[in-house]
């Protein structure tokens, strides 16, 4: 059976926008099906009888798990597994296999970018040429909106694994100076905890999990900690930031910027205090920072892997 398994996608929509070759996977597989998305109530129909589900958001609990008994492999098709009930995976032998490190230079890229939009004042320069204010000056340039240098300045970074690191080696390669430092309830040899670090460092970036140590560890008063003026970046996870602390920060005018990849509920269908209008020097992208075609692209190869390594 393992040599030619029976291979469903759920939502493959979620990864590509058919610009992905999925030929690979296709070819490993004696029998592939994908569907744009699959409900939580379709999700049963769908796997039934297939030995391998891929899944990158759609829940796989229990009792999807043992509604079929020819399931023996769940691929996911992203590094979170918290939608699949991994105890319960390991209780009926199901493997269960994540995909790693696929967009690194992706997120790595899109962090330096938010720095680069936020201490350029980018958006605020942008918006002015469109509403005519550059057509209607006196002088050649505006310089209406101060504008920094990343060259100098220190960067704080939290969560300093691959992904940390490559943020790192950009933001050296812009003359910063970086330093990492400890996640709550996770002390490291030579690195500043959080109520160290915060004071010293001109733009904070984090590129760390969300656990229950670090979520809303950004919060009123580790803001106040930072320099007046210091700028936020967040392409982690949405709930290690104290949305509306971080709203109220902005608009006070104690930070000085922030850029957020992502939001503590995606998509945010109910809003979200960082979706305000009336926030100065922010900038949302849409869990975006990961999507290039090279980085999901990787994440099809690594399942692809992960199926070959099942068929034996």
């Amino acid at each position: 059976m393992n040599n030619s398994p029976s291979v469903v996608f759920l939502d493959l929509a979620s990864l590509s926008k058919d610009d992905l070759d999925m030929g690979e996977l296709q070819t490993l597989s004696a029998d592939f099906q994908a569907y744009p998305s699959t409900s939580p109530e379709e999700v049963q129909e769908r796997i039934a009888g297939r030995s391998v589900v891929i899944t990158n958001k759609v829940v796989i609990d229990e009792a999807a798990m043992q509604s079929n008994p020819d399931l023996r492999l769940i691929l996911v098709a992203a590094t979170g597994m918290n939608n699949i009930d991994l105890q319960a995976a390991e209780r009926l032998g199901i493997q269960v296999r994540n995909c790693q490190a696929y967009g690194t230079p992706a997120v790595a890229q899109h962090s330096l970018m938010l720095m680069l939009v936020l201490i350029t004042r980018f958006e605020s320069y942008r918006q002015a040429v469109k509403e005519g204010a550059w057509q209607r000056s006196s002088q050649f340039c505006l310089l209406d909106y101060p504008i920094a240098e990343l060259s100098g300045k220190t960067l704080g970074i939290l969560g300093y694994g691959e992904l940390g690191q490559a943020v790192g080696r950009l933001a050296e390669a812009f003359g910063m100076q970086v330093i990492a430092g400890s996640l709550p309830g996770r002390p490291h040899p030579g690195r500043p905890e959080l109520a160290e670090l915060l004071p010293q460092v001109d733009i904070l970036s984090l590129h760390c999990p969300l656990t229950d140590q670090t979520r809303n560890m950004i919060d009123a008063e580790a803001l106040a900690l930072m320099k007046p003026g210091s700028l936020l970046i967040n392409a982690a996870r949405g709930g290690m930031v104290d949305e509306q602390a971080l709203a109220d920060s902005l608009r006070s005018g104690h930070l000085g910027g922030a850029a957020c990849d992502v939001l503590s509920v995606e998509p945010p269908v109910n809003g979200n205090p960082l979706l305000a209008t009336d926030i100065p020097n922010l900038v949302i992208t849409p869990h975006s920072a990961w999507g290039s075609r090279e980085a999901r692209q990787r994440i099809v190869g690594q399942l692809a892997d992960g199926l070959r390594a099942f068929a034996g």
